[in-house]
């Protein structure tokens, strides 16, 4: 037992191993000895036919199941449509999108999967996995083919006449230049910039805040301790132009919070006695941030955690949102109603928004 492990405990180049020192002895003239390749560990196909016979089979039963997998995705697209046949729901309704998408892509990630994992496992079963090592000679030319290369080189453009054409080097070169313009000459045609859309929403100075099921203003009275409401501006109305993305950019949530626990003067400034309104838009991808924790008065996003502290200017506490959720100012009306102030104090959505803040 004790000489079987002192032999697997050996060096590489069969030298016993010394205590303190590397277990490769450098050789005379420096440097390292080549270890060698170790030695070959044979699989179990490699040596029991009823391995590599059970292997075949797998590989085969994944490239079946392939084959599978393309039929459900040709047979989804046809007799699974969002806006034609449907077996599973009405056409034109978002459950038969979400079910053309789902078998679909359910059939396409079986035939693309089975087909990777086939060949792995064929790889790592059945094919040969010996290291093999071939003696490679130096790839650079000799002197004589070094120069013949070069002569080579000039007979070319003696013989194109670059030298002796000056004509036609210019419009080379300006046919060559003027053909980026011609890439690039399309984007004029993709619509007018953005300007500033980005930056500002619907919320102007003197709007209400309105539930955002149904539409009716809320008084800074309706507002219980640590409630959460979701609103919109009241002036916003499916009559609206550009009424969607003018929903998506504006929309927002309101808590009241007591304003001992505040600990940014600056954003209880910008409320109502305790009352806060803040983006529901999450400041990462651009999320819905529609959870809300009563005893830590934190605001959530469910697609990927982030977290906001509505007790510090809604300052990100968790998560891999980069600021802030954008906070609306508001204040109270002659009838008690809430209403904003203006906009947003910084531009909502993603930080990639946030480019320009002084416009």
């Amino acid at each position: 037992m004790s000489t079987q492990r002192q032999q697997h405990h050996r060096n590489l180049d069969g030298s016993a191993p010394r205590r303190g020192v590397s277990t490769i002895q450098a050789p005379e003239g420096g440097g390292f000895p080549n270890p060698g390749l170790p030695p070959h560990e044979h699989r179990q196909a490699d040596h029991d036919p009823r391995a590599a016979k059970r292997a075949e089979r797998i590989v085969a039963a994944m490239f079946l199941l392939s084959l599978l997998g393309t039929i459900l995705f040709i047979a989804s697209y046809f007799l699974v449509t969002p806006l034609g046949r449907n077996l599973f729901a009405p056409s034109g309704t978002l459950a038969a999108v979400k079910w053309s998408n789902l078998f679909t892509g359910l059939g396409l990630a079986i035939s693309v999967f089975f087909i990777g994992a086939a060949a792995v496992h064929w790889a790592k079963t059945l094919m040969p996995d010996e290291e093999m090592v071939e003696e490679r000679h130096s790839l650079e030319s000799d002197e004589e083919g070094k120069r013949a290369a070069g002569r080579i080189i000039t007979d070319g453009l003696k013989e194109s006449g670059i030298g002796r054409r000056p004509l036609i080097v210019g419009s080379m070169i300006a046919a060559l230049a003027a053909l980026p313009v011609a890439v690039l000459a399309p984007l004029s045609t993709l619509g007018p910039l953005p300007g500033n859309k980005l930056h500002h929403t619907f919320w102007k100075q003197g709007m209400r805040l309105a539930r955002d099921v149904d539409g009716t203003p809320i008084r800074a009275a309706d507002v219980a301790m640590n409630s959460i409401f979701h609103v919109m501006p009241e002036d916003l109305t499916p009559e609206t132009e550009h009424y969607l993305e003018e929903r998506a950019k504006a929309a927002a949530v309101i808590v009241r919070i007591d304003p001992k626990l505040g600990k940014n003067a600056e954003s209880l400034d910008n409320g109502y006695e305790g009352i806060l309104a803040f983006s529901k838009i999450c400041t990462h991808v651009g999320c819905p941030v529609a959870l809300y924790e009563q005893q830590t008065h934190h605001l959530l996003c469910p697609c990927h955690q982030s977290t906001f502290d509505v007790t510090d200017g809604a300052k990100v506490i968790f998560g891999p949102a980069h600021r802030p959720l954008p906070q609306l100012p508001i204040e109270v009306d002659d009838e008690g109603y809430l209403v904003a102030r203006g906009d947003f104090l910084s531009p909502i959505g993603p930080s990639f928004w946030d480019i320009h803040k002084e416009k």
